[in-house]
């Protein structure tokens, strides 16, 4: 015996040189959750992430929020004399090595803090084998040195938030979670001793850990019966350690985008176990009542998904981010409101925005609508209204309002699809990435690919700025994790514009020429909103603002399925229309303030084409007489631009003619084909074919072109 004590006493004191102890500041803060719980804008959860299954680890707890009676169960279990000894307890080793020379059971010696400088050291740390001298030389050591630096309530604190308890469980936060559905400060005097009795052997059997619990509870003189701590085993073993899911799911999609976004930040360290969004959890679970309750209410007409969206277009706080319908769906996982589907109608206000923003269109303009055939490769591409209806002469407040088709061609053609589509990259849609000519002239009815959440942007940029901020302020891009700061976003359209398009969109009855006076676009209070159909009915979308609110609603199937009759009244209308009354249940939505370079005039329309009205004009561009007639320019009829001419060689030549029609517009004009006068434009003309390319135009009384067509004549075999 005697020269063993002399031994520990030398190494008692031959502690020179220091090993590398991290400080406590820098363990807890290195301290990362294996789960994120991401709250709302109040702190409520809103849904529970898994980030790293290699373990299962939650929040640091400090000692002040761990129940004493655990603390004091660990203790007697593990480290008696903790509070007394500096690291190394020389008594227990002595009591050891004694038992063992005695041919006794190994015991233990291990202290609290020499199990955590193995914990903190992996170099330490015990492997399939006992250690050997030296490394338990060098875990003495550590704990010395530990002992030396931190206190220990500290040492205490970092234990119990390290220590594995039981499987994948580390950490007394992840242990109270899992294995009795509390917080740490919660534990009672029976759940304590059991977690106490997990610590020496975390994969022991329930009646081992029953034993070792009770025992402990001997030693602390726990007032507990000895039922309650077979219950509290009981509840452990038959714990659910790892869930198939979280115990909180209320927003999937937006918890995994705002944990991706932080991730990708570069100047953040760990996601942080409470991480807080822009998200209210209260409209949240109302928007996903309000969609699965739509959904259902067509589930017949093949449609399964949807996504809705809502945004503060002051501040660019998401507030509701509703990217599926959950058990609806059959692609539940697919965040609807970042997949790009196509847009249909829904992008036809800004089209009319920049015809407006360049001053080649008012809302009093005049467009055509009646059968229009357009040149597209070597077809005609024939838009057609919803209703299949043709209307003549109507104004851009009807079109745009009444969503007709063909005169959003006519529009496009007049702004250019070039600008158009650079328009559109502008204003944040991603999904805009080839050219003009690819997309061609069914961009005007939205063939490109859009998301809801670069809808509800780039509608937010469309409310009259007075409405939504200050003044001195540009609207905010939209963001959903609250540590975030305002990024201003890319405004296109000036106050003036926004203002006019807004209040087309809110016109009820300019609506009503398609969708009636009564519909789910219409609100109590003052709303501005659009919906889109795309081809073969795939996609319904509805967006919309108010003098706060953006709300954005996409219905359709994830798979691309058609649904069968649902349009965007009357599948994502109705989701747009609850959720905006739910917002304003007890806040007023007032029409924006007029600014100052707009004004009112009063007009009568050329050959009646509407009833006379009051309109808005951006200053300067309000008609001296009446408005423009667009319509009402001279234009060939046919051929169209580009068309391709086949000569069949099956048939006599002379059998053979192309017509030649215009709409003179009631001007004395003439034909003439690549340079050559062909006579006066009366009755359709009749001309024979002949190879090559051609130019046809119609000529004024002064000989000059005022319309211009190009087109091709080949032969059939070509």
């Amino acid at each position: 015996m005697k020269p063993l004590l002399v031994w520990l006493l030398i190494l008692t004191s031959a502690v020179a040189a220091h090993s590398q102890v991290p400080s406590f500041d820098v363990v807890r803060a290195s301290h990362s959750p294996s789960d994120v719980r991401v709250l709302d804008r109040h702190g409520d959860v809103l849904h529970e992430v898994r980030i790293d299954h290699s373990r299962r680890r939650l929040a640091w707890a400090p000692l002040a929020e761990i129940s004493p009676a655990l603390v004091a169960a660990v203790i007697a279990g593990e480290d008696r004399r903790f509070r007394h000894h500096r690291g190394v307890d020389l008594r227990a080793i002595a009591a050891a090595a004694w038992n063992r020379a005695r041919g006794g059971r190994a015991r233990g010696a291990s202290t609290i803090s020499m199990q955590l400088s193995a914990l903190l050291d992996p170099t330490l740390r015990r492997g399939a084998a006992p250690r050997s001298l030296g490394q338990k030389w060098r875990q003495m050591r550590a704990a010395w040195e530990l002992e030396r630096r931190w206190t220990k309530d500290q040492i205490l604190e970092a234990y119990l938030n390290i220590v594995s308890y039981r499987g994948e469980l580390q950490g007394v936060t992840a242990a109270a979670a899992a294995l009795f559905g509390k917080s740490p400060h919660g534990l009672d005097d029976a759940e304590s001793l059991t977690l106490a009795a997990l610590l020496p052997a975390p994969n022991a059997r329930a009646q081992g850990v029953l034993r070792r619990a009770t025992a402990i509870g001997d030693t602390v003189g726990a007032a507990v019966s000895p039922d309650a701590v077979g219950g509290a085993v009981t509840r452990a073993f038959d714990a659910e350690t790892v869930r198939s899911g979280p115990r909180v799911a209320l927003a999937p999609h937006a918890a995994l985008r705002v944990i991706r976004d932080r991730r990708t930040r570069r100047d953040e360290g760990p996601v942080p176990f409470d991480t807080r969004t822009t998200i209210d959890a209260e409209l949240q679970r109302t928007a996903t009542e309000i969609l699965r309750r739509q959904l259902l209410a067509i589930g017949e007409q093949h449609v399964l998904d949807g996504a809705v969206m809502v945004a503060d277009h002051a501040t660019g706080e998401v507030l509701a981010y509703v990217g599926s319908s959950g058990d609806l769906s059959r692609s539940r996982h697919v965040d609807g409101a970042r997949a790009r589907r196509q847009a249909g109608s829904i992008l036809k206000p800004f089209l009319y925005a920049l015809a407006l923003e360049r001053r080649l269109l008012t809302a009093a303009s005049l467009l055509e609508d009646t059968p229009l055939e357009v040149a597209v490769g070597a077809g005609l591409y024939r838009p057609r209204n919803y209703d299949e209806q043709f209307r003549g002469l109507v104004s851009v407040r009807t079109a745009l309002a009444g969503s007709l088709n063909i005169p959003a061609v006519r529009a496009l053609a007049l702004v250019g699809p070039d600008a158009f589509v650079e328009t559109l990259r502008r204003l944040g849609f991603g999904g805009v990435t080839e050219n003009a000519g690819y997309y061609g002239p069914s961009l005007a009815l939205g063939s490109a690919g859009v998301s809801l959440w670069e809808l509800v942007e780039a509608y937010s940029s469309l409310v009259p700025r007075e409405a939504a901020v200050p003044s001195d302020r540009r609207p905010c891009r939209l963001r959903m994790d609250a540590s975030g700061e305002c990024a201003p976003a890319s405004v296109q359209f000036s106050p003036e514009t926004g203002f006019l398009i807004s209040a087309v969109l809110a016109d009820r009855d300019a609506r009503g020429v398609t969708f009636g006076l009564e519909s789910p676009l219409d609100t109590r209070f003052w709303t501005a909103v659009k919906t889109g159909t795309s081809v073969d009915m795939r996609d319904n979308w509805c967006v919309g603002y108010s003098s706060r609110y953006t709300v954005g609603v996409w219905v359709g199937n994830h798979s691309g399925a058609p649904m069968r009759d649902v349009s965007g009244v009357s599948g994502a209308a109705p989701v747009w229309q609850d959720v905006m009354h739910w917002l304003h249940r007890r806040e007023p939505s007032t029409p924006p303030v007029p600014p100052e370079g707009v004004t009112r005039a009063h007009l009568h329309f050329a050959r009646g084409a509407e009833p006379s009205r009051t309109e808005w004009f951006h200053a300067g561009t309000e008609p001296a007489g009446l408005p423009p007639d667009l319509a009402r320019r001279p234009k060939v009829l046919s051929p169209a631009e580009g068309s391709v001419i086949a000569i069949d060689p099956a048939i006599p030549r002379v059998a053979q003619r192309v017509a030649f029609t215009a709409d003179d517009a009631g001007t004395a004009l003439r034909w003439q084909l690549d340079g050559a006068d062909l006579g006066e434009v009366a009755a359709p003309l009749l001309w024979q074919p002949t190879r090559g390319r051609h130019i046809l135009a119609l000529l004024d009384g002064a000989a000059r072109p005022v319309a211009t067509v190009r087109f091709d004549v080949r032969s059939a075999e070509n």
